[in-house]
């Protein structure tokens, strides 16, 4: 990579990983915490602070795509981590389960990720790119390895309305490494008058928005059962980190070899494969082994381990794939996908825990997988760049 390629991608993958703990820093204490909410018990409720996020994305990443098409891609980020960092202080101001779930609406509408992948593939080269796109699932990784280490102590120092506050700063500090630090990407042509059709009606698009719809969708729904589920097992909510932090080092170590394996050895095809599989073998494994906190934590590792390959494989694919000019409009509807599998996952994992139990969840999501799966199967990628 060239030293403008490094500097563009780890500059977004930072925005990125500091936008992302806004999610993560919540999830693995939020479950606990509403409890102490009126309505708390209410898992529904509980799903819908957690997913509603994602609900707003998915009706505003298209909007913010093609907005960054005609606007420039930093305009329109600047704008959406001002809107999350309002969102973050409702949040932070609410008494109550509603304004909360508020707040966590407005966070969702700072809709920026469709504008940071065009971004990313704007300052990257076609050989480069998945590299850069790996450095943005690297970082996602990473946030989420800190969150589920700092949560526990700043949810005990600070409070969630804390812990929101928090959330909204770093997005203001994101603001000035846009402005500061991320190179301009250069003028884009102008698209054609027919904004969508070809993105919408793309084979190859169609499937990994499906795909990113059902991995969101597992991640959002295993989050509402798993603090829970841990603290069943006996591990108080101040140690959850002993689990997630060694699980999120050694599935992003893992990660790397089927990352190489995929871009420079033609084998994207089966590793995005075999990445599914995982994650579906995991569900099933949540749901009907013996729930112990050494075993939750052997098949958390297999489930990131997919999680993460897909979380850096997809989006690239994705802007490799999109016709034209349209890369924008692509990573928009792809993200559009992803969010709305973050609500569906939170609000159908809330509904099923309530209902019909933590393992009507783990269940779902696999059946899901393997849906994925089939559909996934007769893909076409890329042919790999040659170095």
């Amino acid at each position: 990579m060239t030293p403008l390629e490094v500097r563009a991608s780890a500059s977004l993958a930072g925005i990125f990983a500091l936008r992302m703990l806004g999610l993560f820093l919540i999830m693995p204490v939020f479950s606990v915490f509403a409890q102490t909410l009126p309505g708390g018990n209410n898992t529904f409720l509980v799903g819908l602070a957690i997913g509603i996020y994602g609900l707003t994305q998915s009706l505003l990443y298209i909007p913010y795509g093609w907005a960054s098409d005609r606007l420039g891609r930093k305009p329109v980020i600047v704008f959406g981590l001002i809107v999350f960092a309002v969102g973050s202080l409702v949040a932070a101001m609410a008494h109550d389960l509603t304004w909360i779930i508020v707040g966590r609406a407005i966070q969702g509408s700072g809709a920026i990720s469709s504008a940071v992948m065009a971004c990313v593939a704007d300052l990257t080269s076609d050989a480069n790119r998945t590299k850069a796109m790996a450095m943005i699932g690297g970082s996602i990784g990473v946030s989420f390895a800190v969150a589920i280490v700092c949560a526990p102590f700043l949810y005990q120092w600070l409070g969630m309305s804390g812990l929101f506050s928090a959330i909204g700063i770093l997005a203001v500090l994101a603001i000035f490494v846009v402005l500061w630090v991320v190179p301009t990407p250069p003028v884009q042509a102008k698209s054609g008058p027919a904004p969508f059709s070809e993105v919408l009606h793309h084979p190859e698009l169609l499937r990994l928005n499906f795909g990113v719809f059902v991995l969101h969708a597992t991640q959002t729904a295993l989050f509402v059962a798993m603090p829970r589920m841990l603290v069943a097992a006996g591990l108080p909510v101040a140690q959850h980190w002993e689990v997630y932090l060694p699980v999120m080092g050694l599935s992003f170590v893992a990660m790397v070899p089927a990352i190489i394996a995929a871009e420079k050895r033609g084998r994207m095809k089966a590793v995005l494969l075999t990445a599914i599989a995982l994650v579906a073998v995991a569900q099933v494994a949540l749901g009907g082994l013996p729930p112990t906190v050494g075993m939750i934590a052997v098949v958390l590792f297999v489930y990131f381990l997919g999680f993460n390959v897909l979380e850096a494989s997809q989006p690239s694919l994705v802007s490799k794939l999109a016709p034209g000019q349209r890369k924008g409009a692509a990573v928009g509807v792809y993200n559009t996908t992803q969010a709305l599998g973050l609500f569906c996952g939170g609000a159908l994992g809330g509904f099923l825990m309530t209902h019909y139990g933590q393992n009507a969840i783990f269940l779902t999501c696999a059946v899901g997988a393997v849906v994925w799966l089939i559909i996934a199967a007769p893909m076409r990628t890329p042919a790999p760049r040659q170095s």
